[in-house]
């Protein structure tokens, strides 16, 4: 992928236009289509209604396998809203890619490692948040690093960068590699004419399947480490 992003500077401080452009798209796509599920809701659910509350039903699900009780309930809101994101976010690319003169003004905003990385610290921040919330600053340092075992210390602050990197970066890497590959078929079917385009569209539909299933996959995978990660915090070891 040749396409240069869309980057100004602002105070010698240079901004993204193009993540910043992607990112409002990927939150107005999930606020459109939240709004657009939840409204003339019912008691007895059908429809549009139905798929709200299984999409609620599945986050809660992740959050309460992994922070039982009532401590958990508190992330309900947002494992929905995050898996929403990632999930809208990993497909933008897929439908969509807007590119003018080689410059890309819109694209899945999780195919930047800026990106991921910058969600993959908020929630690692949130669970030290969380966790000094619930034991204070001296039970949180006892419970997530000296327990079980003190001399466990080296591993566990070594454990807070590894976690970072693979929560940002596992991301990341499934969906800068499904647009690369997505852009090389494409580069194929306009090689040679007719003929390549003819072998080339089978195995783009193909691939948009199954990127489809990738990032249907990493939206779950990344909410899922999330809440892993914040119950590490707030859950006694």
């Amino acid at each position: 992928m040749n396409e240069e992003t869309y980057v100004v500077k602002f105070l010698g401080i240079p901004f993204n236009i193009t993540n910043v452009i992607s990112g409002l798209a990927a939150f107005a796509i999930v606020f459109c289509l939240v709004y657009f599920l939840s409204r003339n809701l019912a008691m007895k659910p059908t429809g549009k209604q139905n798929v709200l509350e299984w999409i609620i039903d599945f986050t809660n699900g992740i959050v309460s396998s992994n922070i039982p009780g009532e401590e958990g309930k508190r992330f309900n809101l947002f494992a929905f809203v995050l898996f929403l994101f990632i999930f809208v976010s990993n497909q933008m690319g897929l439908a969509v890619q807007i590119i003018v003169g080689g410059t890309t003004y819109l694209k899945s905003p999780t195919s930047d490692p800026m990106v991921t990385m910058s969600l993959a610290l908020m929630v690692l921040l949130l669970a030290h948040f969380f966790g000094v919330q619930r034991f204070g600053v001296k039970g949180y340092l006892v419970n997530s690093y000296l327990r079980p075992v003190s001399f466990m210390l080296p591993i566990e602050l070594l454990e807070e960068f590894t976690n970072f990197l693979t929560l940002s970066f596992r991301l990341y890497g499934n969906i800068f590699a499904g647009e690369v590959l997505l852009t090389l078929v494409g580069s194929v079917a306009k090689s040679h004419g007719l003929i390549t385009t003819v072998v080339a569209l089978p195995l783009e539909m193909v691939w948009q399947g199954f990127s489809v299933f990738i990032g249907s996959i990493q939206a779950y995978v990344f909410v899922t480490l999330s809440m892993v990660y914040i119950s590490q915090k707030v859950e006694k070891e």
